[in-house]
């Protein structure tokens, strides 16, 4: 016999028609497969008189998220609206009403997961999240179920799809950084407002979760390293072309033999032989080691409608199936007390560093002598022209620099930007070796 479950929807914009769409097209594949049933009994949105897809269940909309929470007919409430604030009370009602809740709101998560999963153990119910991270991409299920076995030593991820299409358009189309934008937000893989995608964020949240579920503790986005791609101009996507390399919005999730664990999101210099760099457009991919499973890539859409849709119905099932179960709930808990970040200026890696200077004799051994007093080795140069003005009086000076610990880096770069020959502050990447 299946077993019968009322879904609240609280948000019906992209994703909520997806996951409408899918339930009623596969309603007969979901309940043989795991012998549940279920519907939408209940719909909160904004504005109730906006044009919706032919068929919806206008009859069940309302604009009261909390008519949806508190509906008799609802056990488990999914959220789509975002955000940090009324989603939160929407997540919190759910959990105190105890009713499973699946939603895809990283930030939510990143930002104030610490207060959900609280409630989630005192009330004993579940919070599933598997449409936060890498869309259609089952991540998260994957990290809880299939590598329970293995300690995670680390994962390395492009999981933002509109940095991943505006720098392969850079890369491919020779397009300048705010042309590509422009072109990403006609397409619809840029929101109006891009900043969260383009400033790091986006991916950061994604990469928070990602460590959470690995080390079983919460992390404070404000102990994250995150930088975004605004800075990514086409000297550098051709300087990386000419060394072997690929210019990625890349998260890094590393454990170190001493337990402390490297978190960072940057737009970095990555090896055109690896997997990673055939990453393209609004694609994601993480790449995970495991002592026991050694290294798997996981790889897909990481946005869109019907790939993140796919992502909340399968959360929507696992939460069906876990009600009433006896051994507990089957969402994520964390299970450490604590952990520690790695301080982001005790991390390691060679640097691709781009000055912006005064056309001027003796500028490159200004540079190289405060690297020099630093001990930072130095293992090549370059000068082009700025080919936006090749006519200025200044030009863009490249430094490739060896092996050395961030924080002896931005050190050293503040005292060069003192320097008279040097207009702003330097630009760096990291070059990672993956």
């Amino acid at each position: 016999m299946s077993k019968k479950l009322g879904i609240g929807l609280v948000g019906f914009g992209t994703v909520g028609t997806g996951v409408w769409e899918t339930l009623n097209r596969n309603f007969k594949l979901i309940s043989d497969r795991s012998s549940v049933q279920v519907e939408i009994m209940r719909i909160a949105v904004r504005d109730i008189n906006k044009s919706r897809p032919e068929g919806a269940p206008n009859d069940r909309l309302t604009t009261d998220w909390s008519e949806v929470v508190h509906d008799a007919q609802v056990d488990i409430v999914v959220e789509l609206i975002g955000g940090t604030t009324t989603a939160f009370d929407i997540v919190a009602a759910s959990l105190r009403a105890g009713k499973p809740v699946v939603t895809g709101n990283k930030a939510l998560l990143a930002e104030r997961g610490k207060e959900l999963f609280a409630l989630s153990l005192e009330f004993d119910t579940p919070i599933h999240f598997e449409a936060a991270v890498a869309g259609g991409i089952p991540i998260i299920k994957t990290m809880q179920d299939s590598f329970v076995g293995n300690r995670i030593q680390s994962m390395v991820g492009i999981i933002n799809g509109t940095s991943n299409y505006i720098l392969e358009r850079m890369t491919d189309a020779g397009l300048a950084y705010e042309e590509a934008l422009g072109e990403a937000q006609q397409l619809g893989y840029a929101e109006a407002d891009p900043t969260l995608d383009v400033n790091g964020w986006d991916a950061a949240h994604k990469a928070i979760l990602l460590a959470t579920l690995a080390y079983g503790f919460t992390i404070d986005p404000e102990d994250v390293y995150v930088r975004g791609i605004e800075m990514v101009r086409g000297i550098d996507i051709d300087f990386a072309k000419r060394l072997g390399f690929v210019v990625k919005l890349l998260c890094v999730v590393r454990e170190h033999d001493n337990g402390d664990i490297e978190i960072r999101t940057q737009p970095s210099f990555i090896p055109g032989s690896h997997v990673l760099s055939s990453v393209n457009g609004v694609f994601n991919a993480v790449a995970v080691q495991g002592d026991a499973a050694g290294e798997s890539l996981f790889y897909g859409r990481g946005a869109g409608k019907d790939p993140t849709a796919s992502s909340v119905v399968a959360d929507i099932v696992e939460a069906a199936l876990g009600l009433g179960h006896e051994g507990g709930h089957r969402g994520f808990l964390p299970y450490q007390k604590g952990g520690k970040l790695m301080c982001i200026e005790d991390t390691e890696t060679p640097y691709y560093v781009r000055f912006d200077v005064n056309d001027e004799p003796g500028v490159i051994a200004k540079i190289a002598h405060a690297l020099a007093d630093a001990g930072i080795g130095i293992s090549g140069t370059h000068s082009p022209v700025n080919p936006d003005n090749p006519d200025a009086d200044f030009v863009d000076m490249v430094f490739q620099l060896h092996t050395c610990r961030f924080g002896l880096l931005k050190e050293t770069l503040k005292k060069i930007e003192q320097l008279g020959c040097v207009n702003s502050r330097p630009v760096v990447f990291r070059i990672e070796n993956l």
